[in-house]
């Protein structure tokens, strides 16, 4: 599959969900969620990370990008579904560790993880602020040690692509970057609803119920004028 340059990241159009998962499953490499405000605010150290490794369509801009581009065929596929579509699949033959968000809410999400798999193996997990070097180097051992075959990060971008690849040459696994989707498993932050979600319209919810979020959200005007310019 040849992956398609948008903004100096390539993105990798897949055209289903099982499609993904699949290459989740054999290729060893970091899997990461590409999105209109990630296309605008990525800089040259993040854009190497993204070609060395695997980005994919989590948002509608970035299925509208590679559709201008030819992929008409093009789907999203959410990063939020596609973690727990992996464990779904692969959960009672490969082994986990899951980062992010607060203690709190890890807790909860591997809480809710073991009652509806019980055969899933997490080898680890830990919440996802780093108060020092220290605990990052604990993290590679830990991975060293256990070697999951998937590892899950939700620290939010650019953070999360930054360990990720600092990870990966420690512990070479699948790795996903899944922003604030464990917050969303666990209800902390309730979901769009359908209506929004077919519409492509999942950040303007966001954006409703977090107000604050428009100044970070600001480029997404830049990637639409970009667009319809053909600048991307």
């Amino acid at each position: 599959m040849q992956p398609i340059p948008v903004k100096g990241i390539n993105i990798y159009p897949y055209t289903s969900m099982e499609e993904l998962t699949n290459a989740c499953y054999s290729e060893k490499k970091l899997f990461l969620s590409v999105n209109a405000e990630i296309l605008m605010r990525s800089d040259n150290s993040i854009k190497t990370i993204f070609n060395e490794h695997i980005g994919y369509t989590d948002g509608i801009g970035a299925v509208k990008a590679i559709k201008q581009k030819g992929i008409k065929n093009a789907i999203r596929l959410p990063g939020c579904e596609l973690w727990q579509e992996l464990v779904k699949k692969y959960g009672d033959q490969s082994t986990f560790y899951l980062c992010g968000s607060t203690s709190e809410v890890i807790e909860k999400v591997i809480q809710r993880l073991k009652k509806e798999y019980p055969l899933l193996s997490i080898v680890g997990y830990r919440n996802g602020f780093f108060k020092n070097e220290e605990e990052i180097n604990e993290l590679e051992e830990e991975l060293i040690e256990k070697k999951p075959d998937f590892v899950f990060i939700a620290t939010g971008f650019p953070f999360q692509e930054k360990l990720m690849a600092r990870l990966w040459k420690k512990h070479a696994a699948t790795y996903l970057s899944l922003g604030g989707s464990f917050d969303v498993y666990t209800g902390t932050v309730k979901r769009a609803p359908l209506f929004f979600q077919k519409l492509g319209l999942e950040w303007l919810y966001r954006l409703m119920k977090q107000p604050s979020r428009i100044k970070r959200q600001y480029v997404l005007f830049k990637f639409v004028w970009q667009y319809y310019t053909h600048q991307l």
